[in-house]
């Protein structure tokens, strides 16, 4: 049973450097963890109607929260994937 694309990718990230990267044709979502790198590409196709030409993944670990130099929690892990597309594909949806 293959996945829908709108559950593989959750949401985009938007940082300074995501921002950067995507002039270059890189974008970067987060996925759930257990999504491969061939769901991500095939979502990614299907969603924003472009070719891909490479996926890579990473965990991100989960981090302690400090207040008042005590730890108060930890932040969630999460999975990120960084999407390079074909050359003279973009996706406009997102911005730049």
């Amino acid at each position: 049973m293959s996945k829908s694309p709108y559950n593989i990718i959750i949401s985009p990230v938007v940082t300074e450097k995501a921002t950067d990267l995507q002039k270059e044709g890189v974008y970067i979502f987060k996925v759930p963890p257990d999504a491969n790198k061939i769901e991500i590409k095939n979502a990614v196709e299907e969603l924003f109607d472009v070719k891909v030409e490479k996926v890579r993944t990473l965990m991100v670990r989960p981090r302690y929260r400090k207040w008042r130099g005590r730890k108060t929690g930890k932040t969630s892990q999460w999975k990120k994937a960084i999407v390079k597309l074909k050359e003279g594909n973009t996706i406009e949806k997102l911005g730049v």
